[in-house]
């Protein structure tokens, strides 16, 4: 493990390579759990502020979703968390043309329609967070079978989970922490 202030990494993050490949994948991630996305405390607020704005990118089973049992759901082991359609897909999530699942509420980011990109827990992805009472715990666990394509092409590609998901991490803790743990993987971790 590595420690930046209070939070501990996993060394897979730095060992490891990833890159998503969405033409394999196909968006797995945001319909293969045990629940919808986890999200913290001020991203319902999020949520409500944004949906009226993100309603027009949903599927009209993501709507019912959504305007039938709430905006966000609580489970007993992950929180507050996205609902799902039937237990699979994020509502929040739609189809491409591709068949890849995207997010609604990031497409709208990407049209300029709001700000807030998508929940922190999607962004991160395969990095899982959880807290115990005095750290916070980074651990990278990308799915076995679904992520295999991103392994694969991070490997072909040389590149780092950790430098992959560089933008989520800096949103998440900070350009100060990620400065850090580019220092320690640079120095501690060869390719």
């Amino acid at each position: 493990m590595i420690a930046i202030d209070n939070v501990l990494v996993s060394d897979l993050l730095v060992e490891e390579q990833f890159v998503c490949d969405l033409l394999k994948c196909k968006g797995g991630c945001c319909e293969d759990g045990d629940a919808g996305a986890p999200l913290e405390k001020d991203e319902m607020d999020r949520i409500n502020e944004v949906y009226e704005t993100v309603k027009p990118y949903l599927t009209p089973a993501g709507i019912k979703e959504i305007e039938g049992r709430g905006r966000y759901n609580y489970d007993r082991e992950f929180g507050w968390v996205t609902p799902t359609i039937e237990g699979k897909m994020c509502a929040y999530g739609f189809r491409d043309s591709k068949g890849i699942i995207k997010c609604g509420i990031e497409q709208a980011y990407y049209d300029g329609k709001i700000s807030w990109k998508k929940p922190i827990s999607c962004h991160l992805y395969p990095v899982k967070i959880s807290k115990t009472k005095t750290h916070e715990v980074v651990n990278y666990e990308p799915r076995e079978t679904m992520c295999r394509p991103a392994c694969i092409n991070g490997k072909k590609l040389k590149v780092p989970a950790y430098v992959f998901l560089k933008e989520s991490l800096v949103r998440k803790f900070g350009a100060g922490f990620y400065e850090a743990l580019d220092k320690v993987a640079k120095k501690y971790f060869k390719p």
